[in-house]
């Protein structure tokens, strides 16, 4: 019986890795210039940490989350977003007494949610994210929105948004609160059952619904901007000053209120606005979220961060017809000729490989005719030849692939002349 891969995962095969290497291998350069340090947290976590911080109101926690009870009886969950474990992490080990404040984090890590696959969004996916903690400072909040936009400009992609807005401190959000339902109320019976209890748990999250959003009711809803308080009135213009300061555009958006409980003040998207890209344009999404450290079980350090959907970003660079400059070529291939000669082969492949040299040979018994074409599918920059004649002399005929010159080199020195010739690996 033929079994496949379940439904809404992948398979990344050799040729789509060499992609995610080249663009996780930037985005950690990118990280290492804005001094952030790499943390990684368990595959998954106790069901609360997700259920405290991500809010049960929130469709990933009551609709998509992978929960399973171990031999021991504890519920345990597949961790469907990053920043909960991050910060149960940063809570656990006492990050916040770390004389280096704040603490500037990054992760790779992949995700689980159970929701319809579909180009893009899978149930296993694959998130780059970064987490602040430590610092309420509004230039960290752009430092971070400007982290994101540069990597995708760093990435090759021109047709991206900034979406922003703010959800004020708690104050400006209970005045929101309260005008909402008093904006939905009347009108509550046309709205889908999601958001009837949206309406007693989080009538924030009405704003956020799928299934209602072009109800007349949603364009007229209250926005949070005419309900920010002074002090996060004066909070979000400050972010705006410095991503003016960076030269960095935004819109601004008072719908956007991110599907997750735990944003306060700054929210941010990223979109993708190349013409078919699809209907769901997201590539990015973050905020601040204050408070979440207290609720589990921390001191009450303010955070911010945002998570990049990779399977996302390479669809936009595949949508936008962006060739990245991946390296597809073999610097060595070893051919020989003739009995007895495999053994030496192979103790000179050992020794290019210890010095950082990549190499390959044949393992099929090829006649040399067979294993010249191996190395032209390769794409093998030089041939090394070996056989009796240049073993008696102590020499490999040493082939480059594109100009097709030939020269002898002695064995002994083959490592420093690859070098020299392969520009020093």
């Amino acid at each position: 019986m033929k079994i496949n891969a379940p439904r809404g995962t992948v398979d990344l095969l050799p040729e789509d890795t060499k992609k995610w290497q080249y663009i996780e291998k930037e985005l950690r350069n990118l990280c290492h210039a804005y001094n952030y340090n790499e943390i990684r947290t368990p595959l998954f976590e106790h069901t609360e940490v997700f259920q405290r911080s991500v809010g049960d109101t929130t469709d990933i926690v009551q609709k998509e989350m992978y929960t399973f009870d171990d031999r021991g009886g504890r519920s345990l969950t597949l961790r469907p977003e990053g920043t909960a474990g991050v910060v149960r992490a940063f809570v656990q080990n006492k990050m916040y007494g770390n004389p280096i404040q704040p603490n500037k984090l990054f992760y790779f890590a992949q995700m689980f949610r159970y929701e319809r696959p579909q180009q893009g969004r899978m149930r296993q996916l694959n998130q780059f994210g970064v987490e602040v903690l430590g610092s309420d400072d509004p230039s960290v909040d752009a430092e971070v929105i400007g982290l994101a936009m540069t990597a995708y400009k760093k990435l090759g992609l021109k047709s991206i948004r900034l979406v922003l807005n703010s959800l004020g401190d708690q104050e400006s959000r209970t005045s929101h609160r309260n005008a909402l339902v008093a904006h939905f109320t009347p009108v509550i019976d046309e709205l889908c059952e999601d958001c009837n209890q949206r309406l007693v748990t989080n009538p924030l999250r009405i704003l956020d619904c799928k299934t209602d959003h072009d109800h007349p009711a949603m364009k007229s809803a209250p926005s949070i901007l005419d309900h920010l308080n002074e002090y996060s009135q004066d909070y979000f213009n400050k972010v705006k000053e410095y991503l003016d300061a960076m030269n960095i555009e935004y819109v601004i958006d008072p719908t956007l209120v991110r599907g997750l409980d735990y944003y306060n003040h700054t929210a941010f998207e990223i979109m993708s606005d190349h013409e078919g890209f699809g209907a769901i344009t997201t590539l990015l999404g973050g905020g601040r979220y204050n408070g979440l450290t207290k609720e589990l079980g921390g001191p009450d350090v303010p955070g911010i961060g945002f998570g990049m959907g990779l399977e996302r970003l390479i669809l936009a660079l595949e949508t936008e017809k962006v060739t990245l400059p991946i390296e597809d070529e073999l610097d060595v291939f070893f051919v020989t000729f003739g009995e007895g000669i495999k053994s030496e082969a192979v103790s000179i492949i050992q020794t290019l490989r210890e010095n950082n040299i990549q190499v390959d040979k044949d393992y099929q018994d090829r006649k040399p005719k067979g294993q010249f074409k191996a190395a032209d599918r390769f794409k093998a920059k030089f041939v090394l030849i070996l056989g009796e004649d240049e073993l008696n002399k102590g020499i490999l005929n040493v082939r480059s692939m594109a100009s097709g010159e030939q020269e002898e080199v002695e064995i002994n020195n083959i490592v420093s002349y690859l070098k020299d010739k392969l520009g020093g690996n």
